[in-house]
């Protein structure tokens, strides 16, 4: 995995900026009913606190904040909280949302039963590389979210890419990480923490399109595959992206999928 604390700095610039935050954030909020779990929804097991009518978004693996500031800006009656476990990502997120952000491992949430009326993990869950941390990331989403929440999630983020393209057509034999966040299995993950089917959507990776020069820097840099920086076979791959015409066209942008799970109201 990347070291996202190194990456904080320009991460933004490097994965599409305002425009795919734009794009992401529509998608996620059209998933999200106006009030998650109704007006004075539950306020979790055995809590004998009075409801809270404004409602709670936690945004986890918030990065920088950029898609968490649009949310929260779309729905201002909803508290929107972000949480990141790189402290680089949490602090230039804190810049956005002052006061509204935590440092958190998604496997181990610090936030009590039934606290959020929804949940979003945007670009979370292909980073992942052992199936069980992504079961126990949507465990722990199942248990912050209040009866009626929804839960919202991206999933087969690295199919997104192939577009199809000529780059595709070289990279493919390369040899690929495993794939994590596949729908059917996100899917069958939220079952078994009762979790049910609420919704899809799909949404453009604005300014994420490839292009052969672009590819070789990110190859190089441990993108796309298992192979290593320095590995021979990235340079053998970098050869054939070389030899493509257009170097600097960015070829089609990814379309990106996403995910709404429902957790029944209590009774």
């Amino acid at each position: 995995m990347l070291d996202y604390d190194k990456e904080a700095e320009a991460y933004d610039a490097s994965r599409g900026g305002e425009a795919r935050a734009e794009a992401a954030a529509d998608a996620v909020l059209g998933l999200i009913p106006d009030s998650p779990a109704g007006p004075g929804g539950p306020a979790g097991p055995g809590s004998s606190a009075a409801p809270d009518r404004s409602g709670r978004l936690l945004d986890l693996a918030c990065g920088t904040g950029i898609v968490t500031r649009r949310l929260a800006a779309a729905r201002p009656a909803l508290q929107v909280v972000g949480a990141d476990r790189a402290p680089g990502m949490a602090r230039r997120a804190a810049a956005r949302l002052p006061g509204s952000i935590a440092l958190a491992d998604s496997r181990q949430l610090p936030f009590n039963d039934g606290t959020f009326d929804a949940v979003t993990t945007v670009w979370l869950l292909h980073l992942i590389a052992d199936t069980g941390e992504v079961r126990a990331i949507v465990s722990e989403c199942a248990r912050v979210l209040r009866p009626g929440g929804v839960y919202v999630t991206t999933v087969d983020k690295a199919a997104a890419h192939d577009v199809g393209s000529d780059i595709d057509a070289v990279l493919a034999p390369r040899p690929r990480r495993p794939v994590t966040d596949a729908a059917d299995a996100v899917t069958a993950h939220a079952a078994a923490h009762g979790l049910l089917p609420a919704g899809q959507a799909v949404f453009t990776g604005r300014g994420q399109g490839r292009s052969p020069r672009s590819t070789i820097a990110d190859l190089r840099r441990g993108w796309f595959t298992v192979l290593r920086p320095g590995d021979p076979r990235v340079e053998e791959f970098a050869a054939r992206l070389a030899a493509l015409p257009d170097q600097d066209r960015r070829r089609p942008d990814p379309c990106f999928a996403v995910r709404a799970f429902r957790k029944p109201a209590a009774g």
